[in-house]
């Protein structure tokens, strides 16, 4: 496994995402509620203690109730993995979110891509320094995600962050609200894709590619291979993975990042 730096931490290259384990399957309700079925706190765990054992030591998640007592029950059960926590517009507005993170043992801490694309939609972004420097001053790294590339522009451009997690798809409106709402009408268009890669190739700070899979829509080697050309040497991936079907899937994608990086980076 491969290590980069952000901010102050050491972080694996490929980096667990886990909207799964909170049922945003991105494909239908049917399948958002099988994922948060199969997903229960002992499954959960066994997942983190897996990447674990593959080298991955970051693991990317909401600040919701149920994250929050999965990471706990991890940690005193002796797991190390470091949590970049994300603020979660379902469950309050960010400075609380930020809050639950600092309390909860975050290392690192972003605000929500929909959240921050909703704030670029309707021109309210004046509060975003802010909550940036609440996460710095608590000894967090701060950083921001979005799905729209126009956010990471702005952020380069204003923000003193850390990292920004890039989404590789803007695959839905977000003037109206910033969180997903099950079922909605989603789109995965390449384009979008090549518009934020070619983006980050600019950026000043490390970026997290995410989505690299459109959802599972996307082939996994062509994704990887994909993702590995996009990826700059200090940046990184988060991958979310449903092991239901393929109980191996995180060991087959941890490999599929290391063959196709393997002398790019």
């Amino acid at each position: 496994m491969d290590y980069v730096q952000i901010g102050k931490l050491k972080a694996s290259r490929f980096i667990l995402g886990t909207n799964p384990f909170s049922g945003f399957s991105h494909q239908s309700v049917e399948m958002d509620r099988q994922m948060v079925s199969w997903f229960t706190m002992d499954r959960s765990k066994a997942l983190l203690r897996e990447a674990e054992s593959l080298g991955v030591n970051t693991v990317i998640a909401r600040t919701d109730l149920n994250v929050m007592r999965l990471l706990r029950e991890y940690w005193d059960e002796g797991g190390k993995i470091q949590w970049f926590a994300q603020t979660c517009p379902p469950e309050g507005p960010p400075d609380m979110c930020i809050e639950r993170a600092i309390e909860t043992g975050a290392t690192a801490c972003h605000l929500h891509g929909g959240y921050m694309d909703h704030c670029l939609a309707n021109n309210n972004l004046e509060q975003i320094p802010g909550l940036i420097e609440t996460i710095r001053s608590a000894g967090l790294v701060p950083g921001v995600a979005a799905h729209n590339p126009k956010v990471i522009e702005w952020a380069e451009a204003n923000l003193d962050v850390d990292y920004y997690m890039c989404c590789y798809y803007n695959s839905m409106p977000r003037e109206n609200r910033p969180e997903h709402v099950h079922g909605s009408h989603e789109w995965f268009w390449p384009e979008d894709r090549e518009i934020m890669t070619n983006l980050i190739q600019t950026l000043s700070k490390p970026a997290i590619h995410y989505k690299i899979l459109a959802a599972g829509r996307n082939e996994p080697a062509a994704a990887f291979a994909f993702a590995a050309k996009s990826m700059r040497a200090g940046d990184a991936v988060c991958v979310g993975v449903y092991t239901e079907s393929n109980p191996n899937m995180l060991r087959e994608d941890v490999e599929l990042l290391d063959r196709t990086t393997d002398g790019r980076l």
